[in-house]
């Protein structure tokens, strides 16, 4: 265990910082995980508010710093693509 009182500090912040991570991580997958299942199910009007969400899910997690924009960017476009590809 640290012994520096700025030490213990940080140890307390990084664990706030990761469970704060966590949640928007678990979050994101989640709404992944959701818009894939009804693309899969042929569910057009679900595959819509689910595809909104990730998208929305995706550009919170590059605001709050969790994930790159290029990282989020390829995903997006992925998503995009199997959403285009199913309503047409």
């Amino acid at each position: 265990m640290a012994q520096i009182k700025s030490a213990m500090k940080r140890i307390k912040t990084n664990e706030k910082a990761r469970l704060r991570n966590k949640a928007v991580k678990t979050s994101l997958k989640t709404s992944l995980k959701n818009f894939h299942e009804a693309v899969e199910a042929g569910e057009e009007e679900k595959a819509t508010e689910a595809y909104t969400l990730a998208i929305k899910k995706l550009d919170q997690a590059v605001t709050k710093g969790i994930m790159h924009k290029n990282s989020a960017a390829r995903k997006k476009s992925s998503i995009a693509r199997s959403f285009n590809s199913m309503t047409n």
